[in-house]
């Protein structure tokens, strides 16, 4: 399947309210990721820490058009596709 500007939205949209977590932990890292499709859009959340004392983040962001593409990319198996080319 080809993602292209239309795709991306049709399966936000038939997708609307999926939600994926994922983790990430190297030497000094630590991050768990929460993605959530809500409103047409992908919102993405950071939170962990770094090895350093103050370094907590917890972020929530709208994905840009290649990040979400990317995270449908990994994503698409368990994704609704119906009627999609």
């Amino acid at each position: 399947m080809r993602l292209t500007k239309d795709v991306v939205q049709k399966l936000l949209d038939m997708n609307e309210g999926f939600e994926k977590t994922t983790y990430s932990r190297d030497r000094n890292f630590k991050a768990t990721y929460h993605y959530l499709i809500k409103g047409g859009k992908l919102l993405v959340r950071s939170k962990g820490k770094t090895s350093w004392s103050d370094s907590n983040f917890d972020n929530t962001k709208v994905a840009n058009l290649e990040q979400t593409r990317n995270f449908l990319r990994k994503a698409i198996d368990v994704l609704k596709t119906e009627g999609i080319k």
